[in-house]
C-alpha cells in the first residue's frame, strides 16, 4: 500500500464473539478495533461479562453476519481457537481459520480468502493477539491472484459441486 496511486481499501464491518473462555480477549481487541480507522463498525453478538453462551452458538451467530454480507470478517475467542472455527465452519460460505503466528494470519486471507479468524485465549498471549489482529486487518484477498482458482474450488465444494474429477491433480 506504500504505492502513492493506491487508496486505502474501504474500511471493514466486523464481528466480534467469544464465549466465557475468550472473554477477556474479545472485550480488550473489540476496544483495539474500535479505535482502529480500518474499522467501520464492531458488532458484538457475546457473550457478556456474566453469559454462559456455548461456543458453537457465538461461532455460528457469528458466521451468519459474515456469510449474510451484513459483516466482512469476523473474529472469534475460545478457550484454543478452535471451537469457534468448526462452528463458524458450519456455515455455508464461510472459511474460519485458527492462526496463532504472522505468516498464517497473512496466509489465512492472502491464499484462501478466510473471512473468520479465530484464536485462543489459553493459547496465545493478549500483545500477540493484538499484533496479529492489527495485521489481519491490512490483508486483503486478491481476486486475480494465484489462489483465485483455489479458493473458488471451495466455494463450488460449499455449494455442493462435484470436483471428484480433480483429485490428484495436485494442489
Amino acid at each position: 500500500m506504500g504505492h502513492p496511486d493506491q487508496t486505502a481499501p474501504a474500511p471493514l464491518h466486523l464481528v466480534i464473539g467469544s464465549d466465557d473462555a475468550g472473554y477477556a480477549y474479545k472485550e480488550a481487541i473489540k476496544t483495539d478495533l474500535q479505535a482502529d480507522p480500518r474499522v467501520a463498525s464492531v458488532k458484538d453478538v457475546g457473550v457478556g461479562e456474566d453469559e454462559h453462551t456455548a461456543y458453537p452458538h457465538i461461532g455460528v451467530a457469528a458466521a451468519r453476519l459474515v456469510a449474510d454480507g451484513r459483516a466482512d470478517r469476523a473474529l472469534l475467542f475460545c478457550g484454543t481457537g478452535l471451537g469457534v472455527a468448526i462452528s463458524a465452519n458450519k456455515v455455508r460460505g464461510v472459511r474460519a481459520v485458527t492462526a496463532h503466528d504472522s505468516f498464517s494470519v497473512e496466509r489465512a486471507v492472502l491464499s484462501n480468502n478466510a473471512q473468520v479468524l479465530t484464536m485462543g485465549q489459553r493459547v496465545i498471549g493478549l500483545e500477540l493477539a493484538r499484533r496479529l489482529v492489527g495485521e489481519w486487518l491490512g490483508y486483503r484477498f486478491d481476486a486475480t491472484s494465484p489462489s483465485a482458482n483455489k479458493v473458488q474450488a471451495l466455494d463450488a465444494y460449499d455449494t455442493g459441486a462435484d470436483h471428484t474429477d480433480e483429485v490428484g491433480s495436485g494442489c
